[in-house]
C-alpha cells in the first residue's frame, strides 16, 4: 500500500473490492505490468473502512463483494 496526503493507493484486489463496496475508485494504474494500483480519495471514512477492514470488523454481503470483484477485474483487463 502507499499513502499521500490525499490518496490512499493499494494493489490488494480484496480490499480495493471491499472500499469501492463504500467508495468509488478514483483511478486505475496499470503501467506495472505485474500489478495494477488502485487509487481512492483520501477520507476520514475511508481511513475508518481500512481499519475495520483489517481488525476484521467490516462485514459485506458476499454477493454484493463478488459483484464488485468481477467489475474490478473486467476494468482491470479491458485497460491492458
Amino acid at each position: 500500500m502507499k499513502n499521500n496526503e490525499n490518496a490512499f493507493i493499494t494493489s490488494d484486489l480484496s480490499l480495493t473490492a471491499t472500499l469501492s463496496l463504500y467508495q468509488p475508485i478514483e483511478s486505475l494504474d496499470n503501467s506495472d505490468p505485474r500489478k495494477v494500483y488502485f487509487t481512492f480519495k483520501k477520507t476520514p471514512e475511508l481511513e475508518k473502512l481500512i481499519e475495520m477492514y483489517w481488525s476484521g470488523e467490516l462485514k459485506v454481503s458476499p454477493l454484493d463483494y463478488f459483484r464488485k470483484l468481477s467489475e474490478i477485474k473486467t476494468r482491470i483487463y479491458s485497460r491492458i
